[in-house]
């Protein structure tokens, strides 16, 4: 007998520094000339060599099942051309290999900022409603590779997550 797949809808919510600080920042624009500081993006990219390129991405709709983390470097995410797009993250937690269920939140993002996921944030997206977005992403050369890991909700708990 198969078991059904739960769907679990995720209400986005407008991304503030505050609201997102859990996973990572918010960078927004500042004045040429300003100093370094807090607001800027605190990058931890020293375990490799750093990526930054624009990856295009086509349409996948809104819903997930698998959510990925980094532990190794922080991840900077932003979309060109003033795109707004969605993603789901979950606080970072070394102890354990699997996101908290309750802990999973998701952000709409506008296209004038771009966020820096901490070590460690689970996320999945980015998700957005046009046919395809680019994006800038600045990670290391082989993040992809060797630190890369991923917890399937589908085959662990038949979860189904929907971004709404």
């Amino acid at each position: 007998m198969t078991q059904s797949i739960l769907l679990k809808q995720l209400q986005a919510i407008s991304i503030t520094p505050e609201s997102f600080r859990p996973y990572g920042q918010v960078i927004s624009a500042s004045n040429d000339g300003k100093l370094f500081d807090a607001e800027d993006a605190q990058l931890n990219l020293h375990n490799g060599i750093p990526r930054f390129y624009i990856m295009r991405l086509h349409r996948r709709g809104r819903k997930f099942h698998k959510i990925t983390r980094h532990q190794q470097c922080t991840q900077c995410l932003g979309s060109l051309e003033g795109k707004d797009w969605l993603i789901a993250v979950a606080p970072p937690n070394r102890e354990i290999d699997r996101p908290n269920l309750e802990e999973i939140a998701a952000f709409r993002i506008p296209g004038d900022c771009f966020i820096k996921l901490e070590v460690g944030t689970w996320h999945a997206g980015p998700y957005f409603d046009g046919d395809f977005v680019d994006f800038y992403n600045l990670e290391l050369s082989d993040t992809n590779v060797v630190d890369h890991f991923t917890h399937n909700f589908l085959s662990s708990d038949r979860i189904e997550f929907e971004i709404v």
